[in-house]
Formats: C-alpha cells, structure tokens, sequence
C-alpha cells in the first residue's frame, strides 16, 4: 500500500483550511482514522474544487474526492465511513476508516435594524453560537451601554448600503433579518442585501408592508427568481407576539435554514 504524503503537505494544507475559513467558502476534511498504514493522513477538497493533501494512494484520493461531493450536498457536520462502502473496488484499502468534516466559517447573522425586536435578535443569535453584526442608522441605537456583549458587533450606519456589504462580505454562511423601522430603511438594506448575496435574507413586517418594499425591488430591476428566495415576512409562525418571541420566530426559521430543517412539529415527524 502506497502512503508517502509529501513533505510540504501539512503546510499547504493548512494554508488551504485558512484560505477556506478566509474567503467564507465551504471544504470537506477527510481524514484517515484507521487502517493499516497511513494513519493520520488528510485531504481537504473544497466545494470549488480544489484539494489540499493526500493520503499518498492516488486512487484512494480519487475515491475520497467523489465522496467528498456527495457528503458535502448534506448537512452533515461529520461522518465516518469504512472506505469499502464506496470504493469496494481498493482492495489495499478494505479495513480502512475515514472521516469526513465539514469546514465552513462559523455562522453570521447580520440584524439591520436595533429597535425592540432586532435588539432581541441579535442577543438569542448570539447565546446559541452566532456571530452578529448590528447595524442601525441612530448611533444611539448601537451604543455599547445597550450592548455590552463583547460577541456582538455594533455598527452605526448612517447610509447602511456601505456598512451592511461590509458587514455580509463573501456571503457564505451569513444570514441577514432585516428588521428596521420603516419602508425606505427596509428598502434600502433590501438592495445591499441582496447585491450582496448572503446565504439567507429575510424581511420583517405585515405582508402589505414586505409586498410593497419587494414590489418596488422588482421595479428596481431585481430578477423575480431572487426575490421569491427572501423570507418576507420573515419568521416561523409560532404565534409571537412579544419582541422576544418575535426574535425566536426569526432565529427558528434561520435554524431550519441552516440545518436543513422543515419548520413542522417534532410531534407529527416522530408519528410519520
């Protein structure tokens, strides 16, 4: 069984990990955890792809790459498999275990807007593991004292469109609730967001008040196929009335993107 990596293999796979993390793109990490020679050996195949690293059998590469694909396609954050399972025909390899990880920078929330129900928003993202950017155009609104935790990001954002692609970047794992006061701020944190192209976009509001801002979006020259992908008016419907419930509204529907999940009762899916 061939298992010679190259001697620079390490380092450029960790440059290839950090250039994923960096530009917000999405890699599969595999690893061979047992087997009876290379033990320890790692490739990252990226969703463009790309591969960093080698397990030194270019068959077992090769095998690795396809299924990388396939696992990639899933929500899965992990899963180890026995290499016979999709490559039977790599004799050499019969015995051996892999595992896949998904690599993907953590996920972002971008809340425009920090009244009542966008203040909420940003600090439930935050205790469940999300990085959040805060954006309103009254400083006031985004001061530090009504915020004093350190994982959300304040921004004030006088003319938001700068602030707010700042804000989104690459759009790869980042999500955008729009939830400001009014139809021209909405609107304008609308055409950012979506020239932006983030993972997720969602408005808040009645659905005469979303269907004017997403009328005046079309009339602005935005495809039809983009616009019918933003989540207007954003949210599950769990009957939220408090700012608080509102906010979990948002961040169930965020989750359920994010995971893959449908949004229906735990209790009906445990009975199908």
């Amino acid at each position: 069984m061939q298992s010679r990596p190259p001697q620079n293999s390490s380092a450029r796979l960790t440059r290839a990990l950090a250039g994923v993390l960096e530009a917000g793109s999405l890699a599969a990490l595999v690893t061979v955890v047992e087997a009876e020679r290379g033990v320890g050996a790692k490739v990252l195949f990226e969703s463009a792809g790309e591969s960093a690293g080698t397990t030194g059998d270019e068959a077992l590469d090769a095998a690795l790459a396809g299924r990388a694909r396939a696992f990639l396609e899933t929500r899965e954050e992990a899963r180890t498999l026995s290499v016979a399972e999709f490559a039977p025909a790599l004799e050499a390899w019969r015995t051996a275990r892999v595992l896949f990880e998904r690599v993907e920078p953590e996920p972002r929330l971008v809340v425009c807007g920090a009244g009542h129900v966008g203040a909420a928003l940003a600090r439930l993202a935050h205790a469940v593991g999300y990085r959040v950017t805060l954006l309103d155009d009254r400083a006031d609104f985004v001061a530090r004292s009504r915020f004093p935790e350190p994982g959300i990001e304040l921004a004030p954002a006088p003319g938001w469109t700068r602030q707010l692609t700042e804000a989104i970047g690459a759009g790869r794992g980042v999500y955008v609730a729009v939830v400001t006061r009014g139809h021209n701020e909405d609107e304008e944190c609308m055409k950012a967001a979506l020239a932006a192209r983030p993972d997720y976009v969602g408005m808040i509001g009645s659905r005469r008040r979303t269907g004017i801002v997403l009328a005046r979006l079309r009339e602005a020259g935005f495809p039809e196929e983009q616009l019918r992908g933003v989540r207007a008016p954003v949210g599950l419907d769990i009957g939220a009335v408090s700012p608080e419930e509102v906010a979990l509204a948002i961040l169930a529907e965020i989750v359920a993107h994010r995971r893959g999940g449908t949004g229906a009762p735990l209790s009906a899916w445990r009975r199908a």
